[in-house]
């Protein structure tokens, strides 16, 4: 099973969603990386369940312990393992999926792949396996801020099911996005999206949407043509996400619409340096950054187990019934916004490192 990520800054994450814990080992962190596990947990708090009344109420503190790698407050170049205990599981709750495949969930496809599986609560396929993304980012972010002190990796909730917010990705700050429970920082949307997942939550069912995301102060010359450009990367790192459905950069889908002499950024020359008039690339060219803000969307489904009634098959081929108990988020996406932080901080360290590896040479 590929559960590693990465080319110089790897990481591979571990455990399953009600077993003993989750965690993450980090291989190539460079060393003397001032670093602890009060650096690490501010993302897994905002990433862990039962904060508001809009996501699961699994009750997990999600604390994090640094077990190797690091030594007297910093990195030691060697590999980093973190681990977070799960503390609130309970796997009786998911019997019934012991015999019968949830509808539009991985349970029938690894069954069918590993001819095993894990089900309690989905074992590795569970957005609980987030949690090594999460606490890897943490340190992945560390680096880029000595690298490149401007940078700012944002993310928000553009859309829940056909709720839009008005959002200027230019000016949005991490304050106003995590100014409500739903993390969009158009308030008055926000207001009206926490009342649809409640009113979806109290019919059991589930809904989607859109998280955008951006990145200020970005460096020029991230990417690895042809293969590994950065939008390519970034995809990748998206769609690895549990309940991701899509992804586009800079234009996106809408592009298409356009001619080429209305989609293309005209360059210009300001305080100095070389800059584009409008960004409808997304700060990528020939899958490269060029130094403008990265621009990007994820689109998520909605959450695939719900407890209404579902036609379904059982693992000795009879057509069943399945309303689905345990623990779930009505709606994936407000806690989606750190995990969409995390896979952009882990791709970008590892092409910052790639970068700094290639161009070496003096010009």
């Amino acid at each position: 099973m590929a559960s590693n990520f990465g080319t110089l800054f790897r990481i591979s994450t571990w455990g399953e969603s009600h077993g003993g814990g989750v965690g993450v080992v980090i291989d190539g962190c460079p060393p003397r990386l001032p670093l602890s596990e009060e650096d690490i947990q501010p993302d897994l708090d905002r990433r862990r369940p039962g904060q508001s009344d809009i996501v699961t109420p699994r009750k997990e503190e999600d604390t994090c312990k640094i077990l190797s790698g690091v030594f007297r407050g910093v990195t030691l170049g060697t590999p980093i393992s973190i681990f977070v205990p799960n503390t609130d599981a309970r796997p009786e709750a998911y019997s019934e999926m012991q015999t019968h495949f949830r509808p539009s969930h991985a349970d029938f496809t690894y069954q069918s792949k590993y001819g095993v599986r894990n089900w309690e609560g989905g074992g590795r396929s569970s957005a609980r396996e987030t949690i090594g993304r999460v606490a890897a980012s943490a340190v992945a972010k560390k680096v880029l801020k000595l690298l490149f002190p401007e940078i700012e990796i944002l993310a928000w909730v553009s859309r829940i099911h056909d709720i839009e917010s008005q959002v200027d990705a230019a000016s949005v700050t991490m304050a106003s996005i995590e100014s409500n429970a739903v993390r969009c920082p158009d308030a008055h949307a926000a207001e009206a999206m926490i009342a649809r997942i409640k009113q979806i939550r109290s019919e059991g069912n589930s809904v989607g949407g859109l998280i955008d995301a951006t990145v200020r102060g970005m460096p020029v010359g991230l990417g690895e043509p042809v293969f590994d450009r950065l939008e390519a990367d970034l995809a990748k790192a998206m769609l690895s996400l549990p309940a991701t459905k899509g992804f586009e950069v800079g234009s996106g889908f809408a592009g298409t619409l356009l001619t080429g002499l209305e989609h293309n950024d005209p360059y210009e020359i300001r305080d100095g340096a070389v800059h584009t008039t409008s960004n409808r690339s997304g700060g990528v060219q020939g899958g490269i950054s060029n130094g403008e803000p990265l621009l990007f969307r994820v689109a998520f489904k909605p959450t695939a187990t719900i407890s209404k009634p579902q036609s379904t098959v059982t693992t000795s081929g009879e057509e069943s019934t399945l309303a689905a108990r345990g623990r779930h988020d009505p709606c994936v996406l407000p806690r989606a916004v750190v995990m969409v932080e995390a896979m952009t901080a882990l791709v970008l360290v590892d092409h910052a490192l790639r970068q700094r590896a290639q161009d070496c040479l003096p010009r």
